[in-house]
């Protein structure tokens, strides 16, 4: 099967997780090619195609063959969500969507998706996983770093030092997570300010007693962390950068599309380490 085809699962079940996240749960006998080609990173991620409605597509998605037989305004539309966890025994793929009303494209879907629903997508592609060599985990990111980084706090070894700052709306939006590791997990509550508004991420890595020995950082979010909490923590710290995963997973104001762009030049001037695109429901 060529490498451009989508695969297809099915929507098996949807949770409520807080009151602006929403578990989509997929299966299928697909899933297999996911479970086989799995490597265990924790920020593992999919393209998630949304098609134009009332627009006939065949059964099965080649995309590079679409964008030859379709105009452009037909082609699917991806947006890029993290793989919440890949349960092979349960034959189940977790995707959770940050949802704010009718705002964007994916966050809408997966507020009024439905047991049966096809879906295709992409990948997945990643980049990072916690390396037990190291001697502490920084783990900082937004809503839509959550599920990576609930992620990586569940794949630690026993005793695995780590410390999370994860901004959210509210106490509402705190999750619970269990792991084997020794975690100190910060929940910043922003309201009533909005996403990609506030300094809660920077002003808490900043005043973190930095540890002894060597420290392994996931940082992804709002695309602000990158002139803030980058900078701290390459320069002014001095961790090595095959210790640094920072990356923006969106763009406050930007579609997915606008948000490629910006990285794109950003990649250009040298400014921002190319891990992966995301946004959070847009």
């Amino acid at each position: 099967m060529s490498s451009t085809y989508l695969t297809r699962l099915s929507v098996v079940r949807v949770e409520d997780l807080a009151p602006s996240m929403r578990r989509i749960v997929l299966g299928g006998p697909e899933l297999e090619g996911i479970v086989t080609g799995w490597k265990g990173d924790t920020d593992a991620y999919v393209k998630i195609a949304f098609f134009t409605p009332g627009v006939t597509y065949p059964e099965r998605i080649d995309v590079a063959a679409l964008r030859e037989s379709m105009p452009a305004e037909h082609w699917p539309v991806l947006r890029t969500y993290t793989i919440r966890r890949l349960d092979a025994e349960a034959g189940e793929l977790w995707i959770d969507f940050v949802v704010h009303g009718d705002e964007g494209l994916a966050g809408p879907w997966a507020a009024r998706a439905q047991v049966g629903e096809v879906v295709h997508f992409s990948g997945p592609g990643s980049a990072y996983r916690p390396d037990p060599d190291a001697d502490h985990q920084l783990l900082v990111g937004d809503d839509a770093a959550l599920p990576a980084i609930l992620a990586s706090i569940e794949a630690l070894r026993p005793g695995q030092r780590a410390t999370a700052f994860i901004e959210v709306d509210g106490p509402a939006d705190e999750q619970p997570v269990s792991t084997a590791g020794d975690v100190e997990i910060h929940w910043l509550h922003r309201a009533p300010a909005h996403a990609g508004t506030t300094n809660l991420l920077d002003d808490a890595v900043r005043a973190w007693p930095w540890p002894e020995g060597r420290v392994q950082i996931f940082v992804h979010g709002e695309s602000g962390l990158l002139k803030t909490v980058r900078p701290y923590l390459v320069k002014e710290r001095g961790v090595e950068r095959r210790d640094v995963s920072v990356s923006a997973y969106w763009r406050l104001g930007e579609t997915e599309e606008g948000f490629r762009a910006w990285k794109a030049s950003e990649r250009a001037r040298g400014e921002e380490p190319m891990i992966r695109p995301g946004t959070p429901g847009a």
